[in-house]
């Protein structure tokens, strides 16, 4: 019976079946394309299916009813492909061969010239890749990011000085001098993009007001390849770096190993001001510091691993070794008296060196439970340990005293150990995406500080003004957020919510400082895009800025007999409100804002007539309020000349408690303003000029007022040997007008100082490329079945 109701039906089958079209895509060299677009019309040219080809160049549609149909194949570096297909003569799998467009891809490299800028729900992104200022450091790059400023070589978004520097979206463990000459180091080659988070989502960790994360090049090209570079730069005095990149993948393996070795001498000249309305003296030292590092080592390696087609794992670790910078500082001061006439003087002979040693490896698995989700851990491990010498003699000459001689030697000690696990889960469709997770961070500080004078006549240890201090820090995490796309809107919500535990031991006086809290931060983003391509932005987070670990010692680090700078162990975590409201459109992008902060800490000095000293420290001044505009613009004109605007208006306010225990507020309306313009001399050896200018008006920091300051620059790539040999030519700060003031005028307090960073070089450049330099030679891995079954 079964039979015969098969073979009633049997017709109906045979009319009802559907097609299949089956076939692999490839170049002129015979090279499978991955990720190429196939569509298929019916015979009235409506679109019936389309997918991209897959890791191998293969593809395959089923279910199509239609004998006759148009295919099309489609791609940004090859002309269209258009073949009409009759699917019932059709028995064998298709071999598509795709040609070179001349013309798309000339319009594909113009625009991979420029620096772009893309507005993300949460984020700005500022792309770098192949752009001029691609071959200067990671350092200089950010001083050119939309919306960040480095002023006295301190990095601001926004005028916010609390900032989460992060490289793909790691923690980097340094801050200041530190952190300047670690990026200084990094070659700006390497950078994909820089992301500028004024309100970072709930995934990223609570600290600091906003989040710089800096995100590096990935090897896509299939074999081995290398990158031998060199830089000489020229201020008062030379430095050079130079280095080996290398890149190998092969299959289900990836590896990349670099070393630069920089050396050099640094200069900066500075002057100090103090005016002690007590007895009417005015003190002015005047300090040009010269200072030599002959090796400045850093290494990067990184290695990724394809387990299989759902699990892979990657281990990063990267270093910077300073075994030695020293120099000798010969520091004059006069001491004028209410007639302008000196009647003392000393000299401070200051003999130093100091050596820093940082390490960061990380190692991170990711798996993918199924086409929506996947699941990232990650382990981080940082130490930093530094070393500083110095060997201070003052040669006294005081009016109605006997000239005499002063020596104290001091030697500093800190380690720094990081260590953070995090898992991460992310589910994501057409609409919806979750992401939530947890973090569990330790940090473990040791500062020594030896100090030893002559006080007794010769010079011996001092366990008075000697210290220990010892840190820890626990901080445990929970994430999670939720995003919503339906369309013209965008939404985004999440809610962090951090405990952290904390103890701080001081030796001298020996005190004990305990805390443990629990906070919340949430975020809120809602996006709209019209029709015409408005996009309109509203966002919100709440963070925590805590103090750096090395403002937390409250030990006296001396920089002569009459200044030191001191930590303060009780400094308390600021905490701070962003407002965003943005609007994008045709490479507009503006961005209002508003930013409250509840004691922010920060570096102030201070006077002390009774000793004569100056006193720099961090400390916790009352409230901060920031509102203004930021806006980016870049302009293509041609196709050979571009021109960048980035500008930044705010009002800034900083309330402080005076030496005189009064409320002050120090105000501010700041202007920084970056403009630049791009020209493409000759497209085949990528021959590029770009020149700039920028400016800062004068701003505020706590109690201090900063000058305005300026630098403009000069900056020309060209490519040489079929594009392998590619030489740089960079001049900043040409007219020498980057120069700041800092001033403290208020109450009995009235000082400055002069500094000038030797910013003013030029810096010449070469790279030379060997090995695999093509991407469409990369061979992407074949999945295994795991991910067929997804």
């Amino acid at each position: 019976m079964y039979k015969y109701l098969l073979f009633l039906c049997f017709p109906v089958f045979m009319f009802s079946q559907t097609q299949r079209i089956e076939g692999t895509v490839v170049n002129t060299k015979n090279e499978k394309l991955p990720l190429v677009s196939i569509e298929i019309y019916n015979s009235q040219n409506a679109l019936v299916k389309k997918i991209t080809t897959n890791e191998n160049g293969s593809f395959m549609l089923e279910g199509i009813s239609e004998n006759t149909v148009k295919l099309v194949v489609k791609d940004l570096e090859y002309a269209q492909f258009e073949e009409n297909l009759d699917l019932e003569k059709q028995d064998k799998p298709l071999h598509i061969i795709l040609k070179k467009d001349i013309q798309d891809i000339q319009e594909v490299v113009v625009t991979k010239q420029k620096p772009l800028v893309k507005r993300k729900i949460d984020r700005l992104e500022f792309n770098v890749e192949n752009s001029n200022i691609s071959s200067l450091n990671a350092w200089e790059i950010l001083k050119k990011t939309p919306g960040v400023t480095a002023g006295n070589d301190v990095l601001a978004i926004k005028g916010s000085q609390s900032i989460l520097v992060t490289i793909n979206d790691k923690k980097v463990m340094l801050t200041g001098d530190e952190l300047k000459n670690f990026l200084e180091n990094t070659q700006g080659d390497e950078v994909k993009s820089v992301e500028v988070i004024t309100n970072p989502p709930a995934k990223y960790e609570a600290s600091g007001s906003a989040v710089l994360n800096i995100v590096m090049k990935k090897n896509k090209i299939e074999g081995y390849r290398g990158v031998i570079s060199s830089k000489y730069v020229q201020s008062q005095y030379a430095k050079g770096v130079a280095g080996i990149s290398q890149y190998y993948k092969k299959g289900k393996l990836s590896l990349m190993g670099s070393y630069y070795l920089g050396t050099g001498t640094y200069y900066r000249e500075g002057t100090d001001y103090v005016h002690y309305v007590e007895d009417q003296t005015r003190w002015i030292s005047t300090m040009n510091r010269k200072d030599q590092n002959k090796s400045q080592n850093t290494v990067n390696f990184n290695l990724g691993y394809e387990i299989d087609s759902l699990t892979s794992v990657s281990l990063n670790y990267s270093g910077s070794f300073s075994p030695k910078s020293f120099g000798t500082y010969n520091v004059p001061t006069l001491i004028y008296n209410n007639q302008d006439i000196v009647e003392s003087n000393y000299t401070t002979i200051n003999d130093h060196y100091s050596r820093s040693i940082n390490n960061s490896l990380s190692f991170q698995v990711d798996r993918k439970l199924n086409k929506k989700s996947q699941l990232t851990w990650t382990n981080y491990f940082s130490g930093n340990n530094a070393r500083k010498y110095q060997n201070v003699i003052t040669q006294l000459d005081f009016i109605n005293q006997s000239p005499k001689e002063n020596n104290f030697l001091t030697h500093n000690k800190s380690d720094v150990q990081l260590y953070s696990t995090q898992a991460d889960y992310q589910w994501k469709n057409e609409k919806w995406e979750l992401e939530s997770g947890g973090k569990y961070s330790f940090v473990k500080t040791n500062s020594q500080l030896d100090f030893s004078d002559n006080e007794n006549g010769q010079v011996q240890y001092r366990p008075d003004k000697s210290n220990i201090f010892d840190y820890k820090e626990h901080n445990f995490a929970l994430y999670s957020s939720l995003a919503f796309n339906p369309g013209k809107w965008n939404f985004k919500a999440g809610l962090r919510a951090e405990k952290t535990d904390l103890e701080g031991v001081v030796s001298e006086p020996y005190e004990v400082n305990k805390n443990d809290y629990w906070k919340l931060f949430p975020t809120l983003y809602a996006q709209y895009t019209t029709d015409s391509k408005h996009q309109f932005g509203l966002s919100y987070g709440k963070r925590i800025s805590r103090p750096s670990y090395s403002w937390l010692n409250p030990a006296k680090s001396y920089y002569n007999l009459f200044s030191y700078f001191q930590g303060d162990p009780k400094l308390k975590a600021t905490i701070v409100h962003n407002l965003n409201f943005t609007y994008t459109w045709k490479d507009w992008n503006l961005d209002f804002y508003y930013r409250k902060e509840i004691y922010p800490s920060m570096e102030i000095s201070f006077q002390e007539p009774s000793t004569n000293s100056l006193i720099y420290h961090y400390t916790n001044i009352e409230k901060a309020q920031a509102y203004g505009l930021s806006l980016y613009k870049n302009f293509q004109f041609k196709p050979w000349w571009s021109l960048s605007l980035s500008e930044n208006l705010e009002h800034n306010e900083n309330y402080f408690v005076g030496v005189d225990q009064l409320l002050y507020k120090n105000q501010v309306w700041n202007l920084s303003s970056t403009i630049s313009t791009s020209f493409i001399l000759d497209k085949n050896s990528d021959w590029k000029v770009e020149v700039g200018h920028q400016y800062n008006s004068p701003s505020i920091q706590g109690t201090f007022r900063i000058s305005s300051s300026s630098s403009a620059y000069l900056v020309m790539n060209k490519k040489f040997l079929n594009k392998k040999l590619e030489a740089s030519l960079f001049f900043n700060d040409i007219f020498k007008t980057s120069r700041e003031k800092i001033s403290t005028k208020y109450a009995n307090q009235d000082n400055y100082f002069l500094d000038y960073r030797d910013t003013q070089n030029f810096i010449i450049s070469l790279k030379f490329n060997f090995g695999n330099q093509s991407v469409k030679n990369s061979k992407t891995i074949k999945k295994a079945d795991e991910q067929e079954r997804m």
